[in-house]
């Protein structure tokens, strides 16, 4: 009976155990069952909310966006008045006339401004499209309305004046847009009224503009072309002066020279030997003077010889940038000197100074190759190029002429200043590390 009971509590242990082992796996399944699906839960929780930041950057690129055009109309309002703001942003004037001297810009100003006066005479300038009445009344009206008529006439007029007085070489297409601004500022405030400045007027007012700026140009032009002359007329004057006095400095070797063999005739020994050493000094001298006075002569007779020289200016405007300019004087070299006066910080050096007998067309030739290369693209008088030595030298090779160019830029009182400038610095740094007291 004993042994029976064993058996049956053995059979319910190995139960349980089976029974444990089985509840155990089943545990074990939903326990990673629930990881995968925890895991799932917390992948997605994560996709929502990328997805939720996904929509959220969405929504502030659009929102960025919008603000963005709000602020480059804002910028474009401000550039009408805003008087710092690059040339660049409203754009390069193109001219509206082209008369070839101010005197005719003058003419057409009057012009259009006794069109402004015969428009406003007739009622044309400004209109009011509707028959007021007050207190029933259509005199008072048509009072009423005049006054309103004076007064926008003399608030846009004022506008414009005020506008076009300020008119310069950087500003005009922002001051056409003030116009056209204080055009439509003006209309619309008087919409009410029904009173409107015409469209004809506006375009009166912006050719004034226009005029105004291009007679401007103009003159500057015209001042500059009279320096230009001016300057011809100065190489002119002392080619003119270097012909007399190589012709005086001719006439005196002659006379020295003379008076020399004169002596001679009559001299013997030792006296006759200094002299002949004198008169074949003076022979030399007389020959250089000669050549110098052919040369002056035949430059001051024709317009076309000259000189054309290539120069730099390190120091004062960068490497890579070099002057191509001409010259006539006698001694061509004073042109260079000139140059580098007290305009400049640094003196200029020269590369090559090329003898032409057609010296403007040379120069005119150089200047259109290098087109492209030009510094100031606005004022053609400029002769200034950002080119490589090489190429001016390969192109004034390929005109048959044969030159000598000296490639190196001395640059000595740049290079001095430069290196004082560095002792300077070095000397201060130097001098830091110590403090006067510690």
């Amino acid at each position: 009976m004993e042994f029976l009971i064993i058996l049956l509590l053995l059979a319910l242990i190995i139960y349980l155990i089976l029974r444990i082992r089985s509840l155990k796996k089943q545990l074990k399944t939903g326990h990673d069952g629930f990881e995968e699906y925890k895991n799932k839960m917390e992948s997605l929780k994560k996709y929502e909310v990328i997805s939720d930041l996904e929509d959220e950057t969405e929504k502030l690129r659009e929102k960025y966006k919008e603000k963005k055009l709000i602020y480059d109309e804002l910028r474009k309002e401000a550039a009408i008045f805003n008087e710092t703001i690059e040339l660049s942003q409203l754009g390069f004037y193109a001219p509206h006339f082209d008369f070839d001297t101010s005197e005719k810009y003058k003419d057409k100003i009057k012009q259009i401004k006794a069109k402004q006066r015969e428009m406003i005479s007739k009622k044309t300038a400004i209109t009011c499209d509707s028959d007021w009445a007050v207190e029933g009344s259509k005199a008072k009206g048509k009072t009423f309305t005049n006054r309103g008529i004076r007064m926008t006439a003399r608030a846009f007029n004022n506008e414009c004046d005020a506008a076009i007085s300020k008119v310069n070489w950087n500003n005009a297409n922002r001051i056409e847009k003030r116009i056209e601004k204080a055009y439509d500022a003006i209309n619309k405030l008087n919409e009410s009224m029904t009173i409107r400045v015409s469209y004809n007027y506006l375009d009166l007012k912006l050719e004034e503009l226009y005029l105004q700026h291009e007679y401007k140009e103009k003159k500057q032009e015209e001042k500059e072309e009279q320096a230009e002359i001016r300057r011809q007329i100065r190489e002119e004057t002392q080619l003119e002066r270097d012909s007399i006095k190589a012709f005086k400095e001719e006439e005196k070797y002659q006379r020295l020279l003379d008076k020399a063999k004169k002596e001679a005739e009559q001299a013997s020994g030792e006296k006759l030997e200094k002299l002949k050493g004198q008169i074949e000094n003076l022979s030399v001298e007389l020959e250089a003077a000669q050549i110098k006075n052919e040369r002056a002569k035949s430059m001051a007779q024709q317009t076309k010889i000259g000189h054309v020289y290539v120069i730099s200016n390190h120091g004062s405007f960068g490497e890579g940038i070099y002057k191509i300019g001409m010259t006539r004087r006698l001694e061509p070299l004073d042109r260079v000197k000139e140059l580098g006066d007290a305009s400049v910080p640094f003196l200029f050096d020269l590369h090559a100074m090329i003898y032409s007998e057609n010296a403007p067309a040379l120069e005119k030739q150089l200047h259109k190759v290098f087109e492209y290369n030009r510094l100031n693209l606005v004022n053609g008088r400029k002769e200034f190029f950002k080119v490589s030595l090489d190429r001016i030298i390969e192109e004034v090779k390929s005109f048959g002429i044969d030159v000598e160019f000296i490639e190196t830029a001395e640059a000595r009182q740049y290079k001095e200043s430069k290196a004082i400038l560095e002792h300077r610095k070095s000397s201060i740094k130097v001098e830091s590390q110590f403090p006067e007291a510690i």
